[in-house]
């Protein structure tokens, strides 16, 4: 699973705000603490050069309560919180203005240990659900209204925005607004059970229009295989244990423990970001999800070589 992952690269407005704040706190803090070592420093060579021979007595300096020095560090210090306090208000009333009236709603529940991913359709207002890969429009506003299905998770995408708990029982609201095109990665930043490292998730920002045709095929049923071995590929999956589980729009898999899989071959990864999207990876996925990703409610599928072969090239073909 690739993509970019880092705090220090902004690619959204939220992030460049949390960004800018970063970098002023460094400065504010490493400034303060080299006057801390400089004080420190001349202090010391003070002591030295002033330092008198062992039969000479020594005479305490008079107490002269506050000096300019010691109000000269405490107006430093007020300053220095003020100038913090005050750009940490600014960029938190920034970020919490991005709401904007035309922003995309989008869903996101985590579960342990994937992501499941709806959109609100703009011409039904329905909801287009999908799992484990977040498509965002350039420019625009999203608004994701983060659940939990069993424990606490945190949804984060360094690169275009802050992190924010997933809690049981709870909505919070969390706004995307990307600048830059590309694939990114976002994770679970809360420990949330044994696969907590591998509950990872992509995210593609693309240009409006390119938004908008992805999404008018996610809405999309699941297209009727036309090669003999996904046809009966599609029989295996459909007419099996995976139906119990899993949703395929215009199948008669309807499940809903597991992530929807009507357009699984268009995704990036396997199980959450385990593994990289491929024919072995979704056949070693199906039969031993559990020597994959220890712990995830996958149960083992055993099927015959054929079958196996039919599935995962069915599943391929789901775009």
């Amino acid at each position: 699973m690739s993509g970019l992952q880092s705090a220090l690269e902004p690619a959204g407005e939220q992030a460049a705000g949390i960004h800018g704040l970063f970098w002023l706190m460094m400065l504010v803090c490493g400034a303060m603490y080299l006057l801390v070592l400089g004080g420190v420093a001349w202090t010391l060579w003070r002591a030295f050069r002033r330092r008198r021979p062992a039969s000479e007595p020594t005479i305490d300096p008079p107490d002269i309560g506050l000096n300019r020095g010691m109000l000269g560090w405490a107006g430093l210090i007020v300053v220095g919180l003020t100038v913090l306090i005050t750009a940490s208000f600014l960029v938190e009333r920034n970020i919490a203005a991005a709401r904007a009236r035309d922003a995309l709603e989008v869903r996101v529940t985590g579960h342990q240990w994937w992501w499941r991913i709806e959109y609100r359709d703009p011409r039904t207002g329905g909801w287009i659900e999908t799992a484990n890969e977040l498509h965002l429009p350039l420019g625009r506003t999203t608004r994701v209204a983060l659940g939990s299905a069993d424990v606490i998770h945190s949804f984060w995408v360094p690169n275009i925005a802050q992190k924010l708990d997933v809690i049981p029982g709870r909505i919070n609201l969390l706004d995307l607004t990307p600048t830059r095109p590309g694939w990114f990665r976002g994770q679970c930043a809360e420990f949330c059970g044994v696969q907590h490292a591998h509950m990872a998730f992509d995210v593609k920002v693309d240009a409006p229009e390119d938004f908008e045709r992805w999404l008018a095929g996610q809405a999309k049923a699941a297209a009727i295989p036309a090669d003999p071995v996904a046809a009966r590929g599609q029989q295996v999956v459909t007419g099996g244990q995976c139906a119990m589980c899993h949703t395929i729009r215009g199948t008669p898999s309807t499940g809903r423990a597991g992530p929807d899989l009507t357009h699984f071959g268009s995704r990036r990864s396997v199980a959450a970001g385990t593994l990289t999207m491929s024919r072995g990876a979704v056949q070693g996925w199906i039969a031993q999800p559990q020597a994959l990703k220890p712990g995830t409610m996958m149960p083992p599928v055993a099927l015959s070589g054929p079958d196996a072969d039919a599935a995962s090239r069915y599943l391929m073909e789901l775009q």
